[in-house]
């Protein structure tokens, strides 16, 4: 029985719709999820009809209107989501929050009304998997030193260039990208497309071999005289970059609420151990040390939930949440680092082998403190937003 079965671990009574939604997903996760994990990781199968079940229950249209073909729920309802897919297979959870969070949110944000009707209800349903595309090669957290160009001829523009670590890269029928349109401004100079599978020039390259979420599609992106129509820009030109910090502040709860479902999964994995294993004549639950370590997790995981929360209440109420999702975001990974590396030490040397799963939580979790930014860019984050607040008196 998952750690919060009998108990309201959240920082508000949930509504009985969002009762019912955590019900509904975790039952989907534990008919259609749970028996196939280990299958997917080992094989690095990305898969693809349980991700179009997701679309047709809704979650991959969670947080945009109805009027557009989504769910028309708020990122209170998205959390919840994530968590429960992510406490079960954080592969699937990432998949699912990078195809709403980046890359069709991308589109709802910046976009102008016909990107939107002609994207979104396609996204929204599953028929399409989306994508987004920032990272290169040689430009990760500092996104000025993107190479990617756009060039404007005409009606059309032409791409050249590359991206790397995009999540469902060889799968997304529409991928945002952010390339150069003008290099002398830094970026400023950077703008936005969506770019749709099988155009000429563009195609998925290498599928990278990765430590963890093994059954997420995580790939390079190739741009060869890529021609696109300019109507394919998303929101105006020179304004790509500003428009993507805006995604990441949503981008970022959802990847807290990944954490939070994967630290989930690892503390019911040890708690399940703890109260089966004996030793010295008696189950290790019983055994102070076992449970000092066990109140640490659940209270760890608590708090990150209540920070997560608090950056979706927030979001959901319209409110600047730079601040906000940058913190959930920072202390929920880390913190699901230390459950996940915590849930194998309970576990001993069980924790070390495949047929438990406390190693593959650990393997999963650590990208949580990379994706999306990483810790180290959130505390940059956190402090700049901190320290406008307290502006120096001189």
């Amino acid at each position: 029985m998952p750690v919060d079965a009998k108990l309201n671990l959240y920082p508000f009574r949930l509504t009985e719709e969002q009762e019912q939604l955590r019900k509904e997903i975790r039952d989907f996760a534990a008919r259609e999820i749970a028996p196939h994990v280990m299958e997917w990781d080992e094989a690095g199968e990305f898969p693809l009809k349980t991700v179009k079940k997701l679309g047709e229950m809704g979650l991959l249209g969670v947080i945009f209107p109805q009027e557009y073909g989504g769910a028309g729920m708020g990122y209170v309802d998205y959390v919840l989501a994530i968590e429960e897919l992510s406490a079960v297979d954080g592969s699937v959870g990432i998949t699912v929050a990078a195809h709403n969070s980046l890359g069709t949110n991308h589109i709802f944000i910046a976009g102008n009304e016909a990107q939107r009707r002609k994207y979104i209800p396609r996204l929204a349903s599953g028929e399409w998997i989306a994508a987004w595309g920032l990272t290169e090669p040689g430009s990760g957290s500092d996104a000025s030193g993107a190479k990617t160009t756009a060039v404007r001829k005409g009606d059309r523009y032409i791409l050249n260039g590359s991206k790397i670590f995009i999540t469902n890269g060889h799968y997304a029928d529409a991928t945002v990208v952010i390339a150069v349109t003008d290099k002398t401004k830094g970026t400023h100079g950077l703008s936005a497309f969506v770019v749709e599978k099988g155009t000429k020039g563009f195609r998925a390259g290498k599928k990278e071999n990765k430590l963890g979420l093994r059954a997420s599609n995580t790939s390079e992106l190739i741009f060869e005289d890529c021609e696109i129509p300019a109507e394919n820009l998303i929101g105006n030109e020179g304004e790509g970059f500003v428009d993507a910090m805006r995604v990441l502040d949503g981008g970022r709860i959802s990847i807290a609420a990944l954490s939070l479902g994967i630290a989930r999964g690892a503390l019911d994995a040890a708690l399940k151990y703890v109260k089966e294993r004996r030793q010295f004549g008696k189950a290790i639950a019983e055994f102070q040390g076992i449970q000092w370590k066990l109140a640490d997790m659940a209270t760890e995981l608590d708090a990150a939930r209540l920070l997560t929360q608090r950056a979706a209440v927030l979001k959901d109420a319209g409110l600047k949440i730079t601040r906000e999702s940058a913190m959930a975001k920072l202390f929920a990974s880390e913190v699901a680092c230390k459950i996940c590396e915590e849930g194998v030490q309970l576990h001993g040397g069980y924790g070390f082998i495949k047929d438990y799963p406390a190693e593959k939580f650990y393997r999963d979790v650590k990208l949580c403190t990379i994706g999306e930014g990483t810790s180290e860019i959130q505390r940059m984050v956190i402090a700049r937003e901190i320290l406008k607040v307290h502006p120096s008196r001189g």
